[in-house]
């Protein structure tokens, strides 16, 4: 399989300090794929100068059309190795050939690059802001916008070629530096870019660096560094709670993308059939290892055991196993500790009083890989632990109301997070008004896609600061510097 098991430091594509790597293992067959150089401390120290020396002292930061012309040759190198980026995306994420096909998993965020690289060509870097008198004079004044610096970019397991390519094209289009951490659990995803723009970009020196490491320690040294000037990180809350805290001794500027509890809002005159179907498919969706997937189905009381007979019956059709097949919708999670998590909070949930409709075991005709059953539990309270905490695996929990649309929404604002949502409604008024009240960065009204290169993405509360992707997601990489001069 073709793939890169070397760190890119400045320019070189090199072994990990003192030659240490570590696994990466394939989650459908619990087999080890190989291994992948294991960056240490000083790698990452050594990661940080060379970006900190390319943004000081070369032109990168300045030379708009140079950039963007290596950025239309990163994508265009990652088109021509498509398939073997395919392979590998299936064999290390565990992820369904399906889903790399047209979606984000990999053919979406690889054409990404290119839209950021053309949005470059009409970008206005500077803004006029006219004159002003003061102090018996005029003075005209303007806005430029410019790079943030050295970016340190960490990113999570489950959507890797996404996460790295809505970290990287972004920065590298604002003129920043970048420093970027793949997820132990997919190394390879990462280093495979550093392969890429080190053999077939015109990308200078130190102006992308790539790490991978299962060391805590080089997560450290990128989110304290005072030579670092922003971090982005996408992975659980938890974390990012611990990024924000280590960043601020050196005040940097933090993007997050955290975690979600996203609720699928049912109204009383909705197809609810049609709406548990989606959920259905929703929750399966790389064996609900996304955060913006909606795991909480907020439905009329009245309707509940419709909807878990029709989700039941949907998931039993649903087909998962190996994620080579292109008819399977689901794959395995991602390690033994997962699984393992997703089990214990669905026991936790039946505790606590909820039903087992469907699922809630390993399946038996899969006795090799991380796999997990699709789930879905009934009768599950909104303060109930499976209603808040965040199970990234392939649970629904059903929780009915009574209430009309104010306690609908009230439920699906209960709740930390803020990354996503649904709403179905008969009535398209209705159904975006309740939209609208809902706290959360993106919302799906009767059925609607929102992922593209142009639609930011990111979360309320305790889902994240910032957007990425879009015009916005590309500003959160600049600087706003202000400008005045005396008016001829």
């Amino acid at each position: 399989m073709w793939h890169e098991e070397r760190l890119l430091v400045d320019g070189e594509l090199r072994d990990a300090g003192g030659g240490g790597v570590f696994e990466t293992v394939n989650p459908a067959t619990e087999e080890a794929l190989g291994v992948a150089a294991n960056a240490t401390e000083a790698d990452a120290l050594a990661a940080v100068a060379a970006a900190r020396r390319a943004f000081d002292t070369t032109d990168w930061a300045r030379d708009h059309e140079f950039r963007a012309r290596c950025l239309r040759q990163f994508h265009a190198a990652m088109e021509r190795h498509l398939e073997e980026m395919r392979e590998l995306t299936v064999a290390e994420v565990g992820s369904p050939v399906m889903l790399t096909h047209g979606g984000p998993q990999l053919e979406a965020p690889v054409a990404s690059v290119k839209w950021v690289a053309d949005m470059m060509d009409d970008y206005q870097w500077t803004e006029d802001l006219g004159e002003v008198e003061a102090y018996g004079g005029l003075h005209r004044r303007w806005i430029e916008r410019e790079p943030v610096g050295v970016v340190a970019a960490i990113t999570a397991y489950n959507f890797p070629v996404q996460l790295n390519l809505a970290k990287l094209g972004p920065a590298l289009a604002a003129g920043n530096t970048v420093v970027l951490k793949g997820a132990p659990d997919t190394p390879w995803s990462a280093l495979a870019l550093g392969h890429l723009i080190t053999n077939e970009t015109d990308i200078p020196p130190g102006v992308v660096n790539i790490l991978s490491s299962a060391e805590n320690s080089v997560g450290e040294v990128l989110t304290t560094h005072p030579d670092v000037d922003m971090v982005t990180f996408t992975g659980s809350t938890a974390t990012g709670r611990k990024i924000m805290a280590a960043a601020s001794a050196t005040v940097k500027k933090t993007f997050l993308e955290l975690g979600g509890k996203s609720a699928y809002v049912v109204l009383d005159d909705a197809d609810v059939e049609g709406a548990a179907a989606m959920s259905s498919f929703m929750i399966c969706t790389h064996a609900g290892q996304g955060c913006a997937i909606t795991t909480r189905l907020v439905v009329p009381q009245s309707m509940a055991d419709t909807a878990a007979e029709v989700i039941s019956a949907t998931l039993a059709a649903i087909p998962y196993g190996d994620p080579t097949d292109p008819g399977v919708m689901m794959g395995p999670l991602i390690n033994a500790r997962q699984r393992d998590k997703v089990h214990n909070l669905v026991t936790a949930a039946v505790d606590q009083g909820a039903t087992l409709a469907a699922g809630g075991k390993r399946p038996d005709h899969l006795p090799v890989g991380y796999y997990y059953e699709p789930t879905v539990l009934t009768g599950v309270g909104e303060d109930d632990l499976i209603a808040q905490e965040e199970v990234f695996g392939p649970v629904l929990a059903i929780i009915g109301y009574e209430g009309g649309d104010d306690e609908a929404v009230r439920i699906a604002n209960n709740s930390i997070y803020g990354l996503s949502g649904a709403v179905s409604s008969a009535d398209p008024e209705r159904a975006r008004a309740v939209a609208r009240q809902i706290r959360s960065g993106t919302i799906s009204v009767n059925g609607g896609l929102y992922y593209a290169p142009d639609a930011p993405f990111g979360g309320f509360k305790q889902s994240g600061i910032g957007r990425e992707m879009g015009v916005a997601g590309f500003e959160e990489f600049l600087e706003i510097k202000t400008l005045a001069e005396p008016a001829a």
